[in-house]
């Protein structure tokens, strides 16, 4: 069996990233209900994930085994078409930020979790810019594009996904 492949052991360090939200929240009460106990769990208060410096040495520091990323700055129809470049701003430092110092400090597997909230309704595939026509499509056309970039990148690393 591929050395990927296999399960995480109960006592694995992991990091679950956006622990608080929807499913951040789901994933640790999953975690906990499986026996897992030694999570690795931040507040944005705790730690800012767009800051990556701050997060280089909360990764260094704490040395997980496995990150799962849930994390996001979300505020629904009205805040992303109000404010859309500081959505896609963020949440861009967040997961290139928890990418990469998952990498330097020796992850050995990272799950990045995407949403289908990210891709229009009844889309044409493929999907291209041109069929985003809202501010709201345009910010999801381009989380789908950084959702799709964490493998290639993540591989190149030599973290599995």
């Amino acid at each position: 069996m591929d050395s990927s492949a296999q399960a995480m052991s109960t006592a694995a360090r992991i990091y679950v990233a956006g622990h608080r939200g929807l499913v951040g929240s789901a994933l640790v009460r999953t975690l906990q209900k499986n026996g897992y106990r030694n999570l690795i769990l931040r507040t944005h208060a705790d730690l800012d994930l767009a800051e990556g410096a701050a997060v280089a040495r909360f990764l260094a520091s704490e040395r997980p085994e496995y990150v799962l990323i849930a994390a996001a700055r979300v505020g629904g129809i009205l805040a992303n078409n109000t404010y859309p470049a500081d959505f896609i701003r963020e949440n861009l430092a967040i997961q290139g930020n928890i990418i990469q110092y998952s990498w330097t400090a020796g992850v050995k597997r990272l799950l990045f979790l995407g949403s289908s909230c990210i891709y229009p309704r009844l889309a044409p595939q493929p999907i291209f810019p041109a069929h985003w026509s809202r501010p709201i499509d345009r910010i999801r056309w381009l989380r789908s594009r950084a959702s799709r970039c964490a493998g290639p990148i993540t591989g190149s690393m030599g973290l599995t996904t």
